[in-house]
């Protein structure tokens, strides 16, 4: 469990740094390490709790969470975070679905935004509800909160600043992951599920203390860009362990 939990430090300190949760990679770690995966999304989602909590509360204070835009983005991902919670997925199902998760969003933080002067804020239309709600099916059933999804559509919109949307991610990732843990703990062993979090409970303490470095080294020099390098290279070399298991699966 010691090994785990320094894994989950890790993924905590990296993904806080460019204010993310880490849900999916937390999700894959414990896949993995050989968790029953009936019990993986709900221990994911309490992580990236206490994860993003303290993200958004700094991003809120700063004055970067434009309220009035990204309501139209929860109307649809709470209800269908719950909904992907509430759901019983078989395990190659699951398995399939985190691996290919994992790797898109690789893939998703390789790409370079582009810079703010690009950006157009447009009221809200037909394109956030039906972001939201896809990311918000996607991490009640898998256990992640979507912001690493969000972030680069956002971007590709020119939805606004850069700030911005960081600031919108980390609150739309506390949302569903509160929607997604609360749809878990709706299934008939949904509170069986929580109870197991007491086998992991080491991660919880791992997981404060990688979001409290990440947040202060987020906060230095370092830029955000080499930062987005690392995380990606620890989800991509996950996703890729995952889906070999994956394909191990598919296979016997």
């Amino acid at each position: 469990m010691i090994g785990l939990a320094a894994l989950f430090l890790l993924t905590a300190t990296l993904y806080s740094t460019v204010g993310f949760g880490g849900g999916s990679t937390y999700s894959a770690l414990l896949v993995l390490w050989g968790a029953d995966y009936r019990v993986v999304p709900a221990i994911s989602l309490v992580c990236n709790l206490f994860v993003v909590t303290l993200g958004s509360w700094r991003f809120a204070r700063s004055g970067a969470v434009p309220w009035r835009r990204i309501w139209p983005l929860f109307t649809t991902s709470v209800p269908l975070a719950w909904v992907g919670g509430r759901l019983v997925v078989p395990q190659l199902a699951f398995v399939g679905l985190l691996a290919l998760s994992l790797i898109a969003a690789g893939l998703a933080m390789l790409w370079r935004p582009p810079p703010d002067r690009e950006a157009v804020e447009r009221p809200a239309g037909w394109r956030e509800p039906l972001i939201g709600g896809v990311l918000g099916f996607l991490a009640g059933v898998v256990g992640i909160g979507g912001g690493i999804f969000l972030a680069p559509l956002l971007h590709m919109m020119r939805w606004g600043r850069a700030k911005d949307i960081a600031g919108t991610c980390a609150v739309f990732i506390l949302v569903n992951s509160v929607a997604g843990l609360a749809g878990q703990l709706a299934k008939p062993d949904g509170f069986d599920r929580l109870a197991a979090l007491h086998d992991y409970w080491l991660l919880v303490p791992a997981v404060v203390v990688g979001g409290l470095f990440g947040s202060m080294i987020g906060s230095t020099k370092l830029t955000a860009r080499h930062l987005s390098i690392a995380t990606a290279v620890l989800v991509l070399y996950v996703g890729a362990q995952l889906a070999y298991r994956f394909a191990i699966m598919v296979w016997q």
